[in-house]
């Protein structure tokens, strides 16, 4: 009998225990997506609360009378009167080589018809950034195949690096470009038995665009072969300000774990910009304070806590890497608003696209004197650094030498040649969209201009002889291409083998 009562007793307690774990309220107010719960006395921030029916929430404001919580699917279903309980769970996402190839919404929720998703481990979506001692300097590059970034603003593994510009000047292309050229290399190495290539693997999320442009980004990295080494986190402008707010965090989770488990991902946020305007909407239904620009007082602290967990860990914490390339739309080139000045501060260099190249034809629209990589050519090839050291500072000189001679003064030989050049260089880094290059083919053309082989071709035939260049070196050069990537670093020995196939392919043109 006394056996009996210790099982009651026991139940009893763990009853009690379960209830106060699991704290029960009432829905005072629903409205835009947001409940205000009262009686939840022990919620816990980012809690999920349960409404039922298979609907949670995610406690965001927690005062003194009532918790503020918004709404993860429909809240028409929900009325006024109605009880809710905690759960005492962080809100997660599923995890995995399982999501590589797939097109999932904010919550992990496969959205391309391909059937439900295979995995199990799933990681909180909010998480706290590695500290500093389990972090290494970046040191191994992110080869885009853009030749002006990869040249002059080079990227490295466990970067942040901001791409900025006005709407429809080529931001999502740069980042689109980048994803191609990984499926292309991990192919590659895949061909080859590379064991020492590390993969890098990509999070594309969208953040309020049109679905239509979402299905033909991804109609495109399809057709490029580059969908099975890439994850789509979607948050459409047709889904509510709750998704769009919680999609990045989704997606640094998913790129989170490539990290964890000693491997190297790209994570894409398309755009920011968007993701600050749902946060502010979100806020301001929860009533917060609104501060300048009607954004409240924390939105700094949205995108630092997301762009901290971008990071290149050390041997210790299993060596991998997140890389984060965030967008940010701008207004007529303005810079200095809020938002922007908010996330230049927190990324590690920004790639700055100018509205007014790109109507000139000079594609990616990259201003040399506003981008900037705090990474250096410390994330570059030597072989790079040895051909691309001086193209920045000659680029800078041509923009001020080409503004000084329009007014017709007469110009020395030297000045007259340095704006020659200047023109050259400029035509040779447009790139047509979705056309990544690689690195060997890169140091190829940039050696050949730097030493003076494309001075005597007219600027206008430059990307002609620079495309005729490309395949010279490619179908019949492939030993020194080879030998580039594999020494990465230009020998005397390599330069002269080099030196003759630029010869060589300068006879064949003539």
């Amino acid at each position: 009998m006394s056996k009996l009562l210790e099982e009651i007793e026991a139940q009893i307690a763990e009853a009690k225990a379960g209830f106060s774990r699991r704290n029960v309220g009432v829905v005072r107010e629903i409205s835009d997506g947001v409940a205000r719960i009262e009686g939840l006395t022990d919620a816990m921030m980012n809690e999920m609360i349960d409404f039922g029916d298979g609907i949670m929430g995610l406690a965001l404001n927690l005062e003194e009378t009532e918790v503020g919580a918004i709404i993860l699917g429909d809240y028409t279903k929900i009325g006024e009167g109605r009880e809710v309980r905690t759960t005492g769970k962080l809100l997660q996402v599923p995890v995995g080589k399982e999501l590589l190839g797939r097109v999932v919404d904010a919550l992990g929720v496969p959205e391309d018809g391909k059937g439900p998703l295979k995995s199990d481990t799933s990681y909180p979506v909010e998480k706290i950034a590695p500290g500093i001692v389990e972090r290494r300097s970046v040191n191994q590059p992110v080869q885009t195949g853009i030749m002006a970034i990869d040249a002059m603003i080079p990227i490295g593994r466990g970067q942040r690096e901001l791409i900025i510009g006005d709407r429809s000047t080529g931001k999502t292309t740069i980042c689109i470009d980048t994803i191609i050229n990984q499926a292309r290399l991990n192919k590659a190495a895949e061909e080859a038995g590379d064991k020492e290539y590390r993969p890098l693997y990509c999070v594309y999320v969208a953040i309020g665009q049109k679905l239509s442009n979402i299905a033909r980004l991804t109609n495109v990295l399809e057709e490029n072969g580059a969908m099975p080494y890439t994850v789509v986190v979607n948050a459409s402008a047709s889904e509510s300000a709750t998704n769009q707010y919680l999609a990045p965090y989704a997606g640094c989770a998913i790129g989170e774990w490539f990290m964890d488990n000693g491997m190297d991902a790209l994570i894409i946020y398309d755009d920011l910009s968007k993701h600050a305007n749902a946060y502010r909407q979100v806020s301001l239904v929860l009533k917060r304070p609104p501060g300048r620009e009607a954004y409240p007082g924390d939105v700094f602290y949205l995108h630092s806590r997301l762009l901290e967990r971008a990071a290149r860990m050390d041997e210790e914490h299993g060596n991998g890497s997140l890389t984060a390339l965030p967008i940010i739309e701008t207004q007529m080139g303005d810079v200095s608003a809020y938002i922007p000045t908010n996330v230049i501060s927190i990324t590690d260099g920004q790639i700055y696209l100018e509205t007014d190249l790109f109507f000139q034809g000079v594609r990616p629209a990259i201003s040399v004197g506003l981008s900037v990589s705090r990474v250096g050519s410390s994330a570059q090839l030597k072989a790079m650094k040895q051909v691309a050291g001086r193209v920045k500072l000659e680029l800078s000189q041509f923009r001020e030498l080409a503004a000084f001679a329009q007014f017709g003064s007469d110009l020395d030989a030297r000045t007259k040649a340095q704006i020659e050049r200047g023109k050259r260089i400029i035509e040779v880094f447009k790139q047509p969209q979705y056309n990544p290059i690689g690195v060997e083919i890169q140091v190829s053309i940039l050696w050949a201009v730097q030493n003076g082989y494309f001075d005597d071709v007219e600027v206008d035939d430059v990307g002609v002889v620079q495309d005729k260049l490309a395949e010279f070196m490619s179908t019949r050069k492939q030993d020194v291409l080879e030998r580039i990537l594999k020494e990465k670093t230009l020998s005397d020995e390599l330069i002269g083998e080099l030196r003759r196939a630029v010869e060589e392919f300068k006879q064949t043109i003539q």
